[in-house]
């Protein structure tokens, strides 16, 4: 019989920010149960800033409970200080940079970020939610905004791949499926393709790849940075010109908007 662990709560002064890539987000959850064994960026600096004890402590996630709270005070202000309309459907709060809104095996997490989304679209603004979890269903249903983008993180099809570098996410199939479903329902959706592996890490074909999810409208190509094995690749630097281009071509072919 499994068990399932409650997820610890914790509380926030406020909740939406503007990063350093220029846009506007929310990050409900610390730490990520997805354990990704790749360089990650959102994991290095919570032990830099003292939020995470280690890697154990950074896989068990913690829920900000008072996040529907901080909406409620933030929307307002947030809309007041751009100047941004009820029908400003072309500005988005991302979900999220340094957590995962869907992560697998965490279903009070799951609840909150499907609550969060609701308020947001509730306030007139839309959401671009990217998840290494299975999108849930729920979001397209008449709650949520139609123009809401919702992506998936995937760098390989290999369950094998998966389990050695991110154990705790969601299978490729699974993840794909539900994109698909959404995708199917009319919502603008797209692939996060990084960080991609060079050949001495894991090769792989990046065809196929691409090709799993041609069905998207947007897609986003970047190499295995912030790792000295990735580095060490002879020839690093052409074979991810070359990866490159072969992504663009099927982008075109599949009429995919394409960024690298």
């Amino acid at each position: 019989m499994s068990i399932t662990i409650p997820v610890q709560n914790i509380t926030r002064k406020s909740l939406i920010y503007k990063s350093g890539l220029g846009f506007y987000c929310v990050n409900h959850a610390q730490g990520c149960s997805h354990g990704c064994r790749y360089p990650c960026y959102a994991f290095s600096m919570a032990g830099r800033y003292g939020r995470s004890a280690g890697y154990d402590d950074w896989c068990r996630p913690k829920l900000v409970a008072n996040a529907p709270a901080l909406l409620d005070k933030e929307l307002p202000k947030l809309k007041k200080k751009l100047g941004v309309s009820a029908d400003a459907d072309e500005f988005r709060i991302h979900l999220c940079l340094t957590t995962d809104p869907f992560m697998v095996g965490w279903p009070e997490i799951r609840a909150m970020s499907l609550r969060i989304v609701e308020k947001i679209n509730a306030a007139g603004l839309t959401c671009d939610i990217l998840t290494k979890g299975i999108l849930p269903r729920e979001l397209a249903g008449p709650a949520f905004n139609k123009k809401n983008r919702y992506g998936i993180s995937i760098v390989s099809l290999d369950e094998d791949f998966r389990k050695r570098w991110e154990p705790g996410a969601a299978p490729y199939a699974d993840r794909i499926g539900a994109l698909r479903y959404l995708h199917d329902r009319g919502f603008p959706t797209y692939a996060h393709i990084e960080p991609y592996p060079t050949p001495n890490i894991f090769k792989q074909d990046i065809a196929a790849l691409v090709n799993a999810v041609a069905f998207v409208d947007s897609l986003y190509f970047g190499g295995w940075n912030y790792s000295t094995a990735a580095e060490k690749y002879p020839d690093r630097t052409a074979f991810y010109e070359e990866q490159s281009r072969i992504v663009k071509a099927l982008c075109r072919k599949h009429n995919i908007e394409c960024e690298m």
